[in-house]
C-alpha cells in the first residue's frame, strides 16, 4: 500500500474515533436541585417548599428504584392480601454536605385499618381532613388514602390502603405554616403515586393543598375510626 493509501486509512480511523468519542454520554453531576430530586416530583412552585422543609438547596444524586420500583412494591403488598406491607422509599433527599442518617425521606406502604385515627402520634401532631386522614408535625407528615385502580385487581371491592410519609424534616419550629409545608411535600408525592397507579379520582387527593384545610380534633380511643 502506498503512502497516500496509508494516510487515507489513518485519517478515516481518526474521524471514526472522534465521532465515537464525542457520542459518549456526559457524566451526570453529583448534585441536583430541589426540582430534580425524587424523580422530579417537586418541579415548579413546590421546589421552594422542598428547600424550606429540608433546609437545603442542593442534594446528592442518589441511585435508587424511584417511582417505578415503589409502584411495584405497592402492587406486591396489595396482592399479598396482608393488612399491611413494609415501607418502601420513594427517595432520600440527602442535603449536600449533610451527615449520614439525617436525610429527609419519603416512603410509602400499605397500612392497616387501625392505623387511621391512631391515638399514639407524637405530641404536637395535628390531624387534617385529607384522604382518609392526614397527620403532620414539625419533623414529619403523612397521608392515609385509598386507591381503586385497574392496576390493582379486586380494588373495586377492596380498595388499596396506602400511606405516604415524610420523615426527618428540618426543624423550623412548630408554627402551623411549618407543619403545613411538611404536609404539602408529602401531598405532592402522594398525588404523584396516585396518578402513577391510575387511582380513581386521584384517590380523593386534590390537585393542590387548600391552605384552609380542615383540622380534625386530636385522635382518641373513643373516636370512631375513619377506616
Amino acid at each position: 500500500m502506498n503512502r497516500n493509501g496509508k494516510n487515507l486509512i489513518a485519517g478515516l480511523l481518526v474521524a471514526v474515533c472522534a465521532t465515537a468519542c464525542s457520542s459518549d454520554p456526559e457524566p451526570q453531576p453529583p448534585y441536583v436541585n430541589a426540582a430534580e430530586v425524587c424523580d422530579g416530583v417537586f418541579a415548579g412552585d413546590l421546589a421552594k417548599t422542598v428547600e424550606t422543609v429540608t433546609g437545603a438547596t442542593s442534594f446528592e444524586r442518589r441511585a435508587g428504584g424511584g417511582m417505578e420500583q415503589l409502584i411495584e412494591e405497592i402492587e406486591k403488598g396489595y396482592t399479598s392480601g396482608r393488612s399491611w406491607s413494609p415501607r418502601k422509599e420513594l427517595c432520600e433527599m440527602a442535603a449536600k454536605g449533610g451527615r449520614s442518617g439525617a436525610e429527609t425521606t419519603l416512603a410509602f406502604h400499605i397500612y392497616a385499618p387501625q392505623d387511621v385515627n391512631y391515638p399514639g402520634n407524637p405530641e404536637g401532631t395535628k390531624r387534617f381532613s385529607l384522604g382518609k386522614e392526614a397527620v403532620a408535625n414539625v419533623r414529619s407528615a403523612g397521608i392515609y388514602f385509598e386507591c381503586v385502580s385497574p392496576q390493582l385487581k379486586g380494588s373495586k371491592n377492596r380498595p388499596a390502603r396506602i400511606y405516604g410519609g415524610l420523615s426527618k424534616a428540618h426543624d423550623r419550629g412548630g408554627a402551623l405554616e411549618n407543619v403545613m409545608d411538611n404536609l404539602r411535600v408529602v401531598h405532592a408525592a402522594s398525588l404523584a403515586v396516585a396518578e402513577k397507579l391510575e387511582c380513581e379520582d386521584n384517590a380523593g387527593l386534590p390537585a393542590e393543598l387548600n391552605p384552609d384545610l380542615q383540622e380534625l380534633p386530636p385522635a382518641g380511643r373513643g373516636t370512631e375510626s375513619d377506616s
